[in-house]
């Protein structure tokens, strides 16, 4: 492949990147004006709409020109080999690899560290993650290799994710969708599709359209059944331990208005003890003078 190659269909996706990011920056812009906000903020977003722009610009076209090929050539070349059962551990490693290396799965684990204040680490989150994919990606290989037909594994897939959401932990559950939209980002869809159809393609009586695909919707599924299951076993005391972290005190509000009462049962009795002793001093100075 030469250099020249690379920038193959450089036009068309220079216009589908500035058709695509034209209507963030006038929706921002009027939001800028209407709320008359810092023209620092405006230079700002200019920035960031440059950067942004020349990012999706090289990634969607080294997309096109290398993940997208290679991908489907590397499953093709697997899937002739005389054991093809390799596409399974294959598949795993690269589903592994490809959400480890997504940002939009590392920006979810941050903030989900954030939020807790530590107490779901973002290490913890990205591993389940990577394990479920790459899992389920193993699992696509497997319906590939055997032609299970897909609604075998999607059916009882979403059923088994309904049943969760009755278990898990209400904050898990959250996550666990999050996951899922998260998981199926661009580096994972990329190569993990591409492999999948050109492995297909290449297995006799298996079909490009009809076992190739799929396998995107395994893995959005995926983490949603595994970080759900991870809900069910994660310790119920660490969930609010953030808010211990902040040094939180509660009072009891039963125990104040007891202590309230005391205190107004004693300064009563001392009240009441200060006038007798008044009484007696006075009587002892009648006395003194008579």
């Amino acid at each position: 492949m030469s250099f020249s190659s690379l920038f193959d269909g450089f036009n068309q996706v220079f216009f589908e990147v500035t058709f695509a990011i034209i209507p963030l920056i006038i929706i921002f812009f009027i939001f800028i004006i209407s709320f008359k906000l810092p023209r620092s903020m405006l230079i700002n977003l200019l920035k960031g709409f440059i950067f942004a722009f020349i990012g999706l610009l090289l990634f969607l076209q080294g997309v096109k020109a290398v993940f997208l090929p290679i991908g489907a050539e590397v499953g093709s070349f697997i899937a002739g080999l005389p054991y093809r059962w390799i596409l399974i551990p294959i598949g795993f490693v690269l589903g592994f690899v490809a959400t480890l290396a997504e940002p939009a799965v590392r920006i979810l684990c941050k903030e989900i560290d954030n939020s807790s204040s530590g107490t779901i680490r973002s290490s913890l989150i990205m591993y389940t993650l990577c394990l479920s994919v790459g899992l389920f990606v193993s699992i696509g290989m497997v319906r590939i290799l055997f032609g299970i037909p897909f609604y075998y594994l999607i059916i009882p897939g979403y059923i088994m994710a309904i049943v969760l959401l009755f278990f898990s932990k209400p904050s898990f559950t959250a996550i666990a969708f999050d996951s899922g939209g998260v998981a199926t980002g661009p580096m994972t869809v990329t190569f993990i599709m591409a492999l999948a159809v050109g492995a297909a393609d290449q297995i006799e009586g298996r079909s490009a359209i009809g076992d190739g695909f799929g396998l995107v919707a395994l893995v959005a599924l995926a983490p949603i059944i595994v970080v759900m299951i991870l809900g069910l076993f994660f310790p119920q005391e660490e969930e609010s331990a953030s808010i211990g972290d902040n040094n939180i005190e509660y009072i009891d509000v039963d125990k104040l208005h007891d202590t309230d009462g005391e205190n107004n049962i004693d300064t009563t009795w001392d009240n009441e003890k200060l006038k007798e002793n008044k009484k007696e001093e006075g009587k002892d100075d009648k006395n003194t003078k008579t």
